[in-house]
């Protein structure tokens, strides 16, 4: 399990103990991340995946399954495409597949929201623990942020603001080496990329440039979900890592689950995604008159 940008391995507290019931998992701190400490030179997507094969080779687990989130799943999707590292893929929302306009807005939402995230920490655990303040504070992440746990939403924010090559890691992403794909047909062993239809980080449209990236991936959509499948969706986020892992031909109706449209009730993500922007511009505001 590799966590996103930021993140460690209590990004996946949602659903491990659903996934240990069945798997022997294995939830890593990234280097610069959590309690790993940070790598010795360059922090890049390169180096991190190199660092992920040397932990692999050193605790004879190549050819293991992975899932990774966000930043984590573009790394899974690499070490996939590099082929003798992975066993079958489960890549969430991955970044790197943004152009354009899109390049500046992830990296100065993000940079911005960070910010925020570390100015605001004497007062997070007030922050996290209210349904109100938290949805303007996931806004961006999540397509229902009030629901998301307040310890969870108090830990990824504490992660958030601690780990040393966040932001060294955030420009690579952003401007540094394109993500490269693989041609259809190196990539024999399951390869499934999650997507939340709400992602307001890594667009949906994104996931065109993915698959053609990587043809051998099959695409699966999250509804009324945002960045985090594991925390919007997390019992669906778990069926589609079990099956997916244990290599079922599954069908999207069998992971999803849903209840009929008649008795859903609609997302509010517009609602709370505009609450979060006003939050970030007045954040920004309030951390430059501090300047």
């Amino acid at each position: 399990m590799l966590h996103g940008i930021g993140g460690s391995w209590r990004s996946w507290q949602t659903i491990l103990d659903d996934l240990a019931a069945q798997r022997d998992v294995i939830a890593v701190d990234l280097p610069g991340f959590g309690n790993t400490p940070p790598l010795v030179g360059p922090v890049t997507m390169a180096t991190l995946a190199d660092a992920v094969t040397d932990f692999l080779k050193e605790h004879d687990l190549l050819g293991i399954d992975a899932v990774g989130s966000s930043m984590g799943a573009r790394l899974v999707l690499e070490l996939a495409r590099r082929g003798g590292v992975l066993g079958a893929v489960v890549s969430l929302d991955p970044g790197g597949f943004w152009q354009g306009w899109e390049i500046p807005v992830f990296y100065h939402s993000v940079a911005l929201s960070t910010k925020l995230v570390r100015a605001l920490q004497p007062v997070m655990p007030a922050v996290t623990g209210n349904p109100v303040t938290r949805t303007l504070l996931l806004a961006q992440f999540s397509a229902h942020p009030w629901k998301v746990p307040a310890h969870v939403a108090l830990d990824e924010m504490r992660s958030f603001a601690q780990a040393p090559s966040f932001d060294e890691l955030l420009n690579d992403l952003a401007y540094g080496k394109v993500q490269q794909g693989a041609r259809q047909g190196s990539i024999s062993a399951p390869l499934v990329i999650g997507w939340g239809r709400q992602d307001y980080v890594c667009l949906p449209s994104q996931s065109k440039l993915a698959l053609e990236k990587f043809p051998d991936a099959r695409l699966y959509w999250f509804d009324q979900c945002g960045h985090f499948p594991q925390w919007d969706q997390p019992a669906e986020a778990t069926r589609l890592i079990l099956a997916a892992t244990a290599g079922h031909d599954f069908s999207d109706a069998e992971i999803a689950q849903r209840a009929s449209k008649a008795t859903r009730s609609k997302p509010a993500s517009k609602v709370a995604v505009a609450a979060g922007v006003a939050a970030l511009v007045f954040g920004a505001l309030w951390l430059l008159k501090k300047k």
